[in-house]
């Protein structure tokens, strides 16, 4: 028997529980992996493999855990990617407004999976 697909099954966990957070903290570390084997290209692009990271991990854990993974991004970013790596240095204007602009832009991707998620929850109610 051929069972129909649903959509409500990343709707299973609850934003604000451990296995969300776990999830966010597997995004996190899968992200930076990835951004480990993009530097050793030379590719400085510092937010790139966060991006899909936090959306996956919003959709799947909700708002909550994306919010933990985009500040956990901009600490591991500004400990171990940016010169000098491995220390806390201070941050130049450009340096604050690539931040800014990484979080501004991750609260947009977190609200239009909050929202994906609110959506998706009403429509398991209604069937």
């Amino acid at each position: 028997m051929v069972r129909p697909y649903r959509v409500d099954y990343w709707l299973r966990l609850n934003p604000w529980s451990v296995p969300a957070f776990l999830i966010a903290l597997t995004g996190v570390s899968v992200a930076v992996t990835l951004r480990v084997v993009l530097a050793s290209f030379g590719v400085p692009l510092y937010f790139s493999t966060f991006l899909p990271a936090i959306l996956a991990t919003s959709l799947l854990a909700g708002a909550p855990a994306g919010s933990f993974s985009a500040v956990l991004a901009v600490v591991i970013v500004w400990w171990a990617f940016m010169p000098p790596a491995f220390e806390f240095s201070p941050l130049d204007r450009a340096d604050i407004d690539g931040f800014v602009f990484f979080l501004l832009s991750m609260a947009v991707v977190i609200w239009f999976s909050h929202l994906c998620r609110a959506v998706a929850r009403m429509r398991a109610v209604v069937k």
